[in-house]
């Protein structure tokens, strides 16, 4: 029996693979109750091919928008870089655009139905371990339960991630303030392109994420985002999927964004709600498996939303470590996935903190702060693609050219 703390993207993806090796496994969700928590979120192909091998792609595409097109665009809304996404980038498998309490909860349900009765607990609270030559005892909220193996996949404040490592450096702030909302919108285009936009004091990341209203609106996802401290300091507030934020504090920045086919305070003002939360990561740890213990997903290498990586890669890990965990004794499983998977998310961790795949905004607003007529005379489009699909390298979702 492989107990898994969190019943999030990573632990839900994990019981599913290790149920379909016939795996026992047993889900330790802390939170009474699954609520459909947050905004938008982009899963790659790479990660949608693993959900597909699940049987997931009908639910997928009943909740969720097929992203066809990404594009950059300076804060007057001119063209820096675009480029194909998920099929029309050559992939086998779409990139899906979709809101993260939905992926999370079309998860949840299929473990539901998936998984021997008793298999998801909720109100599950990890508290301690102890592990021996056979196997680890978890305790927990209702007392402790014996396994082969204990994974903590139980996020970016991983309870298990603090008792294996108690001098880990905690929350890392670089001082980047996050405001983010989700309406039913027109359309844009043919309503399935991703657009980030900016300059080098505000960005602004929006995208369709479900299908709207009529046919000519989709839910859609918006994120503007800014660096409002030095980062020297922690965060102002623990971060979370649902604190509520200020219409003063994010108008100014949506002032700044001088997009001739959207009006983006209108958008921000008309959302039923903004959400508010600092854009925070942790220093990646030299080591995360001990034994019969190992962590995944946001506990092992939480990293900035940028670059569209994070359930993907908590995906990539439950892939990684299913297949090891059916072929292998589960202490070397444990030690031959972290071989094969820290060194790649830690990777990502420093390339994100670096601004990622979004530094082309960057770049040419650095050269460029008041527009341009050519972009080619403000950078060559070589170097604009190094920066895009070197990127895509890193992360593991470069198409072979």
């Amino acid at each position: 029996m492989i107990l898994i703390a969190g019943g999030g993207v990573g632990g839900l993806t994990l019981a599913l693979m290790l149920h379909r090796r016939g795996i026992p496994c047993t889900v330790l969700e802390a939170a009474t109750e699954l609520r459909e928590l947050g905004v938008g979120i982009n899963t790659l192909p790479h990660g949608i091919a693993e959900l597909g091998e699940l049987g997931l792609l009908p639910a997928l595409d009943a909740a969720a928008i097929r992203t066809r097109e990404l594009r950059y665009l300076n804060h007057l809304g001119q063209t820096l870089w675009s480029e194909p996404r998920g099929l029309h980038a050559g992939h086998a498998m779409p990139q899906f655009s979709i809101h993260r309490g939905r992926l999370h909860g079309l998860l949840w349900r299929a473990a539901a139905e998936r998984l021997p009765a008793g298999a998801l607990r909720t109100g599950e609270r990890l508290l301690g371990l102890e592990q021996d030559a056979e196997g680890v005892t978890a305790q927990t909220t209702s007392g402790p339960l014996r396994g082969t193996a204990l994974i903590g996949a139980d996020g970016i404040h991983s309870a298990l991630r603090t008792l294996l490592h108690p001098d880990d450096g905690g929350i890392r702030w670089q001082g980047i303030q996050m405001w983010r909302g989700a309406l039913d919108w027109p359309a844009f285009e043919t309503g399935d392109v991703m657009l980030i936009a900016g300059d080098l004091k505000a960005k602004l990341v929006f995208y369709p994420i479900a299908p709207g209203s009529t046919p000519a609106h989709r839910l859609t996802n918006w994120v503007i985002y800014a660096r409002t401290a030095t980062g020297e300091a922690p965060p102002p507030r623990r971060e979370d999927w649902s604190r509520p934020g200020r219409l003063k504090d994010v108008l100014p920045l949506a002032r700044r964004l001088k997009l001739p086919f959207l009006d983006v305070e209108a958008m921000i003002r008309t959302s039923p709600m903004r959400l508010e939360y600092p854009m925070c990561d942790r220093d990646p740890l030299p080591w995360w498996t001990a034994g019969r213990v190992t962590l995944l997903g946001d506990a092992a290498h939480p990293m900035y939303p940028v670059g569209s990586n994070g359930a993907s890669q908590a995906i990539l890990d439950a892939r990684c470590l299913a297949d090891l965990l059916a072929t292998q004794p589960v202490a070397a499983a444990l030690k031959a996935y972290e071989a094969d998977r820290l060194p790649k998310t830690a990777a990502l961790v420093a390339s994100n903190r670096r601004g990622g795949p979004e530094r082309v905004v960057d770049v040419v607003c650095e050269r460029a702060p008041r527009g341009f007529t050519r972009i080619e005379d403000v950078i060559p489009m070589e170097d604009l693609a190094a920066i895009a699909r070197g990127y895509a390298q890193t992360a593991g979702f470069a198409v072979a050219r």
